[in-house]
């Protein structure tokens, strides 16, 4: 790791080191239409990226409705993690949609994700509930977990 980390907004030029982020990190990852989608097409996303020197190493997403964002994924390479930068990535994009005018943020965590769930708390996230059989590759139960940020 090198001591050049920056985040920026993504764009469409990205979407296939993001997709290298996803598929590293998640059992069902979204697929490069999604992103794309997401990227030209969903007037409500916004994705941060994180890159170390050259490297995008993370990103992080969310829709921002009115005055609520919901978090849609969020990510850094295996090799990154436990270095803090999974809670940089999320203050980044909770300052992000802030200046979008966002109040309150919201995400779903699968229950048995601890890691997460510590950061998220950490951020002053709440539990709020539980979605039963959210995630489409294990049926696992999702946490809904909310924050107020103005």
């Amino acid at each position: 790791m090198t001591s050049k980390l920056t985040f920026r907004l993504m764009n469409e030029d990205d979407i296939d080191e993001v997709l290298k982020v996803e598929q590293a990190s998640f059992s069902s990852p979204w697929s490069r239409e999604a992103f794309y989608n997401e990227m030209t097409l969903n007037q409500f996303s916004v994705y941060v990226v994180l890159e170390d020197g050259e490297e995008l190493i993370g990103y992080g997403g969310a829709w921002v409705v009115t005055d609520e964002a919901h978090v849609t994924n969020v990510a850094i390479l295996p090799r990154y993690r436990g270095k803090k930068l999974g809670e940089a990535l999320m203050v980044q994009l909770m300052d992000v949609v802030k200046e979008m005018g966002a109040l309150k943020m919201t995400l779903e965590v699968r229950v048995s994700n601890m890691i997460a769930r510590r950061l998220y708390s950490k951020l002053g996230f709440q539990e709020g509930g539980i979605r039963k059989n959210y995630y489409s590759d294990n049926h696992e139960d999702a946490l809904v977990m909310w924050v107020n940020i103005k």
